[in-house]
């Protein structure tokens, strides 16, 4: 593919865009090393866009500084919960926004709606599309992300693995190699730029917590917290199961759904979100984690903790074939199972994959450099 030289030889302009708290986690190593680039004489410049309202509840106010990231240049202010008004406000914004600022290149993250809505309209527009964690599959179309995947992999110019998984993905489909970049895992940048910067939390002692003596617990995801037997399964599961305390930092609309449950909360410690450091320590410090986030599972590999994935494919394999990820499903019985070897210390070895190293910003930003040189 060919990038014209004559209309960015001054400077290289990125959009970037966040469509959700998860993908600021990996944009800002990104951010870090285009403005390394910029000191170093390099012609590149980046504008960060939050789909989102600037006073989206889910951003705590430290979130940047606890990040070491800036804040959005602007936000597009979009906060309907229906996907269809919700995508076309999107499109509506975003076109507009393009045409107060222009780009050279559009860069979108993951697999959200924000991120397929800006694809369409960047590639209206004509402008270059860079995909970050392009390739992922679950190859399951009833999935909601999985449109989402496909339609932007497929819009996009410079598609930015994690995996060689995901490039065989993109290979089957049909997508010409020379546009796939194997860069690695960039949330592994922002682990490793924070790991000694994470804060020991007030909850720890407050509920006389321990290292290496509780369970974390995450819940996010909307179709298991609608599915009240299944998640009232689970909740009973891990309190027959462990012996130790379980911690579950949740949002209210899922503290509802649990005060709906037939649950004894002496074990089971239900508490409020946590900021980016304070959980971050609340991970790296668990006996194990029961989650339903891919994002928590590749944390969990980072630190070589035991971790059991409630859901039945894992966003990128490699937290199962090589790391400390299991996959439970949302099955009472595998989680017993899975609780069972936890018990015994019987949980298997595991290894980091390959390019979890903390230099897959560095990569991103010199390839561009490459390609727009």
């Amino acid at each position: 593919m060919y990038f014209c030289p004559k209309k960015i030889a001054e400077r290289m302009k990125i959009t970037i865009i966040a469509g959700a708290r998860p993908n600021f986690m990996k944009i800002a190593p990104l951010m870090r090393s285009i403005h390394v680039a910029q000191t170093e004489g390099k012609n590149i410049q980046a504008r960060l866009v939050y789909t989102g309202s600037a006073q989206d509840k889910s951003l705590e106010p430290s979130l940047f500084q606890d990040l070491d990231m800036p804040c959005p240049d602007t936000c597009l202010n979009v906060e309907s919960n229906d996907f269809f008004q919700r995508l076309a406000s999107i499109i509506v914004a975003f076109a507009q926004e393009l045409d107060e600022h222009p780009a050279d290149l559009v860069m979108v993250v993951d697999d959200l709606t924000p991120t397929m809505a800006c694809s369409i309209v960047a590639r209206k527009k004509g402008i270059k599309i860079a995909h970050l964690v392009a390739g992922i599959r679950s190859f399951d179309m009833d999935m909601p992300k999985e449109a989402n995947r496909m339609i932007t992999d497929g819009l996009s110019d410079i598609l930015f693995t994690a995996s060689m998984s995901a490039n065989r993905n993109l290979n089957q489909t049909g997508t010409e190699q020379k546009h796939v970049h194997f860069v690695g895992n960039i949330l592994m940048d922002t682990l490793r730029h924070n790991y000694n910067r994470f804060i020991k939390p007030d909850i720890f002692s407050s509920l006389n917590l321990q290292e290496k003596q509780y369970i974390l617990l995450t819940l996010n995801r909307h179709s298991l917290i609608e599915k009240e037997e299944t998640l009232s399964a689970i909740l009973k599961t891990l309190q027959t199961n462990t012996n130790v305390p379980i911690v579950a930092p949740v949002h209210n609309y899922i503290k509802e759904r649990i005060a709906q449950l037939d649950i004894d909360s002496n074990q089971i410690h239900i508490i409020d979100p946590q900021p980016y450091l304070s959980f971050g320590y609340l991970t790296a410090h668990a006996k194990a984690i029961v989650t339903d986030s891919g994002n928590v599972a590749e944390e969990a590999t980072f630190m070589g903790i035991p971790c059991i994935t409630l859901n039945n494919y894992a966003e990128h394999p490699e937290t199962v074939s090589l790391g400390s990820n299991y996959l439970a499903g949302e099955n009472g019985e595998t989680l017993a199972e899975a609780l069972l070897q936890l018990n015994e210390s019987q949980w298997k070895k595991s290894q980091l994959p390959e390019r979890w190293d903390g230099r897959t910003a560095e990569r991103i930003v010199q390839t561009l450099l490459e390609k727009f040189d």
